[in-house]
């Protein structure tokens, strides 16, 4: 199945960046019917989207290719999305394609400083890389390490290897508004258990190293799965909170290093592990609900009613059948 992934790309122009991501890179995914989700990085997506709609006009809502193409096209991502534009319900070769096209400085930007927290989250799960960027490659590295120390900043003391998972699953999930009647109550429990050697593989290096720098312990279990315990001091608390983007400290409050006579020092003041995770939590989840509801009204407006409704339609069955 893997090698089929990205057969879209050979109806697109060219892409700066691409992944697939989604249900298609679950190893148990019987469901055809399912879209096959991708993230396409361009460097000027105004530029693609005119080649695009040369292209493939079809993959586009009639009214905006008649109303203002290209221009219009990015300036709803832009303006009133998180800087990302989606054509759903893309049929080819007998199969349905999404893909969100994305300037990839901005991609960049949002994995860097978690600004908008949209697809920043989305690449801090599974992702299958088509067409690769080692710029984005490098940059990810640090969006997977924040990552891990949010979750991190949310769990107790001793935890299970699917726990972490979950927990860095779940950051994206907080305040999504879809979440609250259109998505499966499940999600992040069959993301995890359906790609959990996915998540091993992105994640391992990053749990070693912290159990380097001796903030974690780790011991196996019966399940081949370790179990983890982590310092909750203060000064491990600090040291968790500094791998947290810039933006994401400042509104904590917690931003403002003590600088004292050494300029490059990056101690943080923490107060209690407990007022950390909170306002942290208040933070993400504050971003989450902002980007969730702007990308649903661009979605709304960029695929027209008919698709919007079938679109929500599918999420909402999702969430009755998980919900009952």
């Amino acid at each position: 199945m893997e090698t089929s992934l990205g057969s879209l790309l050979k109806i697109l122009p060219p892409v700066d960046f691409c992944c697939v991501y989604g249900s298609s890179l679950h190893p148990n995914n019987n469901d055809k019917s399912s879209m096959e989700d991708y993230i396409l990085g361009v460097s000027n997506p105004q530029q693609w989207h005119s080649e695009n709609l040369q292209m493939n006009r079809d993959h586009y809502a009639s009214w905006m290719v008649s109303l203002g193409g290209a221009k219009l096209i990015t300036n709803v991502a832009d303006h009133i999305g998180v800087g990302v534009h989606f054509n759903p319900f893309v049929s080819w070769n007998d199969k349905m394609y999404k893909y969100g096209v994305v300037q990839t400085d901005d991609l960049v930007q949002d994995m860097l400083n978690w600004e908008r927290f949209y697809l920043s989250g989305r690449l801090q799960k599974p992702v299958h890389v088509v067409v690769d960027n080692k710029e984005i490659e490098n940059v990810n590295l640090v969006n997977l390490r924040a990552a891990s120390s949010a979750a991190l900043l949310l769990l107790p003391s001793k935890f299970t290897e699917r726990e972490l998972y979950a927990k860095i699953c779940s950051l994206s999930y907080m305040g999504d508004l879809r979440m609250l009647f259109a998505e499966d109550k499940n999600k992040v429990k069959k993301i995890v258990e359906g790609q959990f050697d996915l998540f091993r593989n992105m994640y391992n290096p990053l749990v070693e190293e912290y159990a380097t720098k001796q903030l974690l312990r780790l011991s196996s279990c019966a399940d081949h799965q370790m179990t983890i315990s982590q310092d909750c001091s203060l000064s491990a608390t600090s040291s968790v909170v500094s791998s947290l983007p810039e933006s994401v400290r400042i509104q904590m409050g917690m931003g403002l290093a003590e600088r004292n006579t050494d300029q490059n020092s990056n101690k943080i003041t923490i107060g209690s592990r407990e007022e950390a995770a909170s306002r942290m939590q208040k933070v993400l989840r504050h971003k989450v609900m902002i980007s969730s509801a702007r990308q649903a009204v661009a979605g709304f407006i960029t695929v027209g009613a008919v698709h919007g409704i079938k679109y929500l339609g599918k999420k909402m069955q999702k969430a009755w059948k998980s919900s009952t």
